[in-house]
């Protein structure tokens, strides 16, 4: 004890009862931080940020309110919704910047929201161990390297493999490339499954991509040369398995009709319809979903099958562009087998990303 510890005192203090050195500085600064909190100054700055924090998560808490009739904003926004969570960065930036608590305090709504959302993909949910292993991969109509692309896929080990957006010309290349490691297979118009176990019943399948009176006058035989879906049954050891392979119409963004997807969006619905026909307990549907499962126009699927990304993969598994993925369209959906893990493959010669997954009985 010190002469002015004495003196302060007028009595001696025990050296046990005195606080640690580094407890005053810390104290301090969290006096310092409750008295500046306390200020009305820092709770009226920034009133714009705090209103942006809370518009960003009502968007993200109340996207199924978004209508969809005008433009299809609603999808739009969904497709795109977990990138919604990088203005809170931003703002956080802005708001410590400003020195704005209520902006701080208002970011806690779309953090919340987010982590609600999208928590549960942040992590790996991965199992070891599958009995199928199953590959999807569009193509690209304008692939530069077929043959590579091919060889690329068959390297994979996939038990099956399906591809999309197959031409006319690029077909021999992938029959000729594939048929050593895939000695079955059925192509049905631009889509296509290659298997190493035995294929039986396959058919294609209509996504309704003509559409009025004069679709209707379109022969099967017309139509088959541009189908875009089909169905098969795999024979395994654990019984046989049906198998959808699907590309779904594309969507556009254009000022006229905004969010365009009317096409994707009818053959959506031809293909729940089938799935929902589907009398095999056990179903896997691959493809180009032109499209998010996180957008509502999916739930005619969703509601009968799951993503195996969502079940057992890692992260978000963005699929498209290849260059700069941004979402996740190209989709492995099962129902009646237990999703064990789902990966992305190396870039091929086409704009999309192969995606991979393992299932089990």
């Amino acid at each position: 004890m010190t002469q002015a510890d004495r003196a302060e005192t007028g009595q001696d203090v025990p050296a046990d009862t005195r606080a640690p050195a580094t407890a005053g500085p810390w104290r301090g600064g969290v006096h310092r931080a409750i008295r500046y909190g306390l200020r009305p100054g820092p709770w009226k700055r920034g009133p714009v940020l705090a209103a942006l924090a809370l518009l960003l998560g009502l968007l993200m808490l109340l996207h199924a309110w978004i209508p969809n009739r005008v433009g299809g904003i609603g999808s739009l926004v969904e497709t795109f919704l977990p990138w919604f969570g990088v203005f809170v960065p931003v703002l956080l930036a802005c708001a410590l910047w400003r020195r704005s608590a209520s902006a701080v305090l208002a970011l806690l709504l779309p953090v919340t929201v987010w982590l609600n959302l999208f928590g549960g993909l942040l992590g790996d949910r991965s199992h070891s161990g599958a009995d199928l292993t199953v590959v999807s991969h569009n193509v690209d109509a304008d692939n530069p390297d077929p043959a590579g692309t091919a060889r690329d896929l068959a390297a994979s080990g996939a038990d099956l493999l399906a591809l999309e957006e197959i031409t006319p010309q690029a077909r021999g290349t992938y029959e000729k490339e594939l048929a050593k490691a895939y000695p079955y297979r059925t192509v049905q118009g631009t889509v296509g499954l290659w298997s190493k176990l035995p294929l039986s019943d396959s058919r294609p399948v209509d996504t309704r991509m003509d559409a009025g009176p004069l679709g209707a006058t379109k022969s099967a035989a017309t139509k088959l040369a541009y189908n875009r879906a089909l169905r098969t049954t795999v024979t395994t050891d654990h019984g046989p398995l049906a198998v959808y392979v699907a590309h779904l119409g594309s969507v556009r963004v254009n000022p006229r009709m905004g969010y365009w997807t009317e096409s994707r969006d009818r053959g959506e619905q031809a293909l729940a319809e089938a799935v929902a026909a589907e009398r095999n307990g056990r179903v896997v549907l691959l493809g180009d979903l032109n499209g998010t499962m996180d957008d509502r126009v999916f739930a005619g699927l969703t509601s009968r099958l799951r993503s195996v990304q969502d079940a057992a993969g890692a992260g978000f598994g963005f699929s498209w562009p290849a260059k700069f993925p941004v979402a996740r369209i190209d989709q492995i959906l099962v129902r009646g087998v237990q999703p064990e893990s789902a990966w992305l493959l190396p870039a091929t010669g086409s704009d999309h990303l192969p995606v991979a997954a393992g299932i089990s009985w």
